[in-house]
C-alpha cells in the first residue's frame, strides 16, 4: 500500500510525538507515588504537574481531577453514584441522558433499565441536537441526574451543555458531560458549562490509551468506584500508571497551548472535503450541522444513498483511507446508527454513512487524496447495487 490516510481521529489518535518524549525520558520514573522515599516523591510531583495541567485545561480546580482508565470507567462511575444514591432510598430516583450518548453510556442505561432502575432518553432534532424544551418536560423533583454529551462523537454535533446544565440545576438534579470529543477541539470549561461531573479520554487528543479523567465538582456525590488503597482520596485505589498519567498531561497542555490553531485548521480542511465531496459525488447528504458553532471542527459524516457503509470503508481501506461508519465502540453490530436514526434519517441513509474525522496530522494532500478516490468507489458500489 503507497500511503495511509487516516481519517478516523473521533475513534482514535496518534500520540503526539511531544507526549511519547515525555513518555520516555520518565521510564526510569517507577517509584510508587505513594511512597514516601525519593522515587516515590518524584512519581507524586510528575502526577501532580500533569493534574494541574488537565484541569487547566477544562477549567477546574487540580482537585477535582481523578484518574480514571477513561471516559468509559467515568461515564459508568457517575451512573453507578446515583444507582447508589437510590439504593440508599433517595427519593430522586430517575436518570435522564440524551438519546445520542455515547455507548458507554447508552449501554450503562440499558443495563440500568434491566434491572428495574428509572433510565429514559431525551430526543434530538433533525440535527442530532438535544431538544432542550422536551428535556424541560421531562424534568421533575424526581430527576437526580442529566447527561448529555459535549460533542457528539459520529455526528460532530455540539450540543447545548450549557442551557442543559442551567434546566438540570433548576430542578435540583446534578449534570454529567462526557466531553470525550470536544477536548482540544473546541473550548471546554466546567466553570461555564456548569457541569457536576464530566469525563475524557487522553487518547482522544494525541494521548496515551488507557488513562482519562472524572472531572467531579466540589461538594457533589461520589463514592468509592475501586476500593483497596487510599489514591484519588480513596475514591479510586490501585498503583498510579506514571508514564500514562504524564503522557495525558503533556496532551492536555498541548491541546490547552494549540485549540484555536487546531480548531481552525481542522474546520478548514473538514469544509475543503465537504465541498469536494459535494462537488465531486452526486446525491449525498451532510448529516449533523454544517454551522461551524454547532459542529466539531474535524468530523465529518456523510451519507452516500445506494451505496453501503461497510462497502465503501472496505473499498476505501484497500486505497489506504482509513474512516468509520460510525462510533467505533459499535461497530461490531450490522445495526444502521442509532445516532443517526435519533435525528430521524432513513434506514438505508444510516446504513450508506461515513464518518471522516480529521485529525493534527491531517493534511491538504490527505483530503486531495480522498477526493480523488472516493468518487469512483460509491460509482462502482452504486452500480453494483443497481445490478442486483
Amino acid at each position: 500500500m503507497d500511503r495511509i490516510v487516516y481519517l478516523d481521529n473521533n475513534a482514535t489518535t496518534q500520540m503526539a510525538q511531544e507526549v511519547i518524549e515525555i513518555m520516555a525520558e520518565n521510564a526510569d520514573l517507577y517509584g510508587n507515588a505513594s511512597s514516601m522515599h525519593t522515587l516515590g516523591r518524584s512519581s507524586y510531583t510528575a502526577i501532580e504537574w500533569a493534574r494541574g495541567e488537565v484541569s487547566a485545561l477544562i477549567d477546574s480546580d487540580p482537585g477535582e481531577i481523578y484518574f480514571v482508565s477513561g471516559a468509559s470507567e467515568a461515564n459508568n462511575t457517575v451512573f453507578n453514584v446515583f444507582r447508589d444514591r437510590i439504593d440508599a432510598g433517595d427519593k430522586r430516583d430517575r436518570i435522564l441522558l440524551s438519546s445520542v450518548e455515547h455507548p458507554a453510556s447508552i449501554e450503562t442505561m440499558k443495563y440500568l433499565v434491566s434491572k428495574g432502575y428509572k433510565v429514559e432518553t431525551v430526543p434530538v432534532d433533525g440535527t442530532g441536537e438535544l431538544k432542550l424544551d422536551e428535556l424541560e418536560k421531562m424534568m421533575d423533583e424526581d430527576v437526580c441526574l442529566v447527561s448529555v454529551m459535549t460533542g457528539n462523537n459520529e455526528s460532530g454535533v455540539i450540543q447545548p451543555v450549557k442551557k442543559a446544565a442551567e434546566i438540570a440545576h433548576k430542578y435540583g438534579a446534578y449534570f454529567h458531560t462526557d466531553a470525550t470529543q470536544a477536548i482540544g477541539k473546541i473550548p471546554v470549561s466546567v466553570k461555564d458549562i456548569g457541569a457536576d461531573y464530566l469525563s475524557m479520554s487522553a487518547h482522544k487528543f494525541y494521548g496515551p490509551k488507557g488513562i482519562g479523567v472524572l472531572f467531579v465538582k466540589k461538594g457533589v456525590p461520589l463514592s468509592p468506584f475501586v476500593h483497596g488503597g487510599h489514591q484519588e482520596k480513596g475514591y479510586r485505589a490501585g498503583t498510579y500508571n506514571n508514564q500514562s498519567i504524564i503522557g495525558m498531561g503533556k496532551a492536555a497542555e498541548l491541546a490547552r497551548v494549540n485549540l484555536k490553531r487546531e480548531h481552525d485548521e481542522l474546520w478548514r480542511l473538514r469544509e475543503k472535503l465537504r465541498k469536494g465531496i459535494e462537488e465531486r459525488v452526486p446525491n449525498v447528504v451532510i448529516n449533523g450541522s454544517n454551522d461551524e458553532n454547532k459542529c466539531l471542527p474535524g468530523t465529518l459524516n456523510v451519507s452516500f444513498p445506494s451505496a453501503e457503509g461497510e462497502s465503501i470503508l472496505l473499498y476505501l481501506d484497500m486505497e489506504g483511507i482509513e474512516v468509520s461508519t460510525g462510533s467505533a465502540c459499535a461497530s461490531g453490530s450490522l445495526e444502521p446508527s442509532y445516532v443517526l436514526l435519533a435525528a430521524g434519517l432513513d434506514v438505508e441513509l444510516a446504513h450508506g454513512s461515513i464518518r471522516f474525522s480529521l485529525g493534527r496530522y491531517n493534511t491538504d494532500e490527505d483530503v486531495d487524496y480522498t477526493l480523488e478516490k472516493l468518487p469512483p468507489i460509491i460509482k462502482k458500489i452504486r452500480e453494483m447495487s443497481t445490478r442486483k
